[in-house]
C-alpha cells in the first residue's frame, strides 16, 4: 500500500484494531487519487 511496515499497526501507537484498519482504509485515499490523476481519468 506505500506505508513503511509499522506504520499504523505498530503497538506503540495504541490503536485498536478496529482504529488499524479505519486508519488503513483512509490512508488509500491519496494513492488512489495520485493513479487517477496521473491516468487522466475524469472526476
Amino acid at each position: 500500500m506505500g506505508l513503511p511496515f509499522g506504520w499504523v499497526t505498530d503497538s506503540d501507537h495504541g490503536l485498536s484494531p478496529n482504529q488499524q484498519i479505519t486508519a488503513l482504509g483512509n490512508g488509500v485515499l491519496p494513492l488512489q487519487a495520485t493513479i487517477a490523476i496521473q491516468a487522466g481519468q475524469p472526476w
